[in-house]
């Protein structure tokens, strides 16, 4: 397929199917990672950033792009990985921060300058329960499933849960 009759809205429509393949209710769009889509000449630039350096989706997520463009006819791209500016918790839109509440991960319930202020200020973090709403929760350990979630658990129902940690 020639570049030069796809336009930037279906490339970044196809790259919706993308999703994280660590919390695959989230697609790269929603979740801030596809950052950009460029036409230079006849290729497609698709512009992504990790949500952490290092973070170990970015190869599952580069294979996933390169398949869907592939299986579309779409041949003539490449990808580009930047890190700067760095990915924020900000770049996720409502309906991705909805999803990993009905997902049972609790999502960042702050910017992240609203972040900076509350360490800036000694305050502590309250993380609502995905599960009942409450707010009386403990966090039981930094570090999740994945480095860009905590461990909390409910006082109220009981439960433990994941925080998509902001940052």
């Amino acid at each position: 397929m020639k570049t030069s009759t796809i336009s930037r809205e279906v490339i970044w429509n196809l790259l919706r199917q993308v999703k994280d393949p660590e919390v695959p209710v989230l697609d790269i769009a929603e979740l801030g990672v596809l950052r950009d889509v460029t036409f230079n000449e006849d290729r497609i630039l698709i512009t992504i950033t990790p949500t952490y350096s290092g973070c170990p989706a970015m190869n599952a997520i580069e294979q996933e792009i390169k398949s869907t463009l592939k299986e579309n006819g779409i041949e003539n791209f490449s990808i580009k990985t930047i890190f700067s500016p760095a990915w924020t918790t900000d770049w996720m839109t409502d309906d991705a921060k909805q999803k990993l509440k009905d997902y049972g991960i609790s999502p960042p319930s702050q910017t992240a300058e609203q972040r900076i202020q509350s360490l800036l200020e000694g305050k502590s973090k309250t993380v609502q329960c995905p599960f009942c709403n409450s707010t009386e929760t403990k966090i039981t350990s930094a570090f999740g499933s994945t480095a860009c979630k905590a461990l909390h658990y409910c006082n109220n129902c009981h439960q433990p849960f994941e925080e998509f940690k902001c940052h």
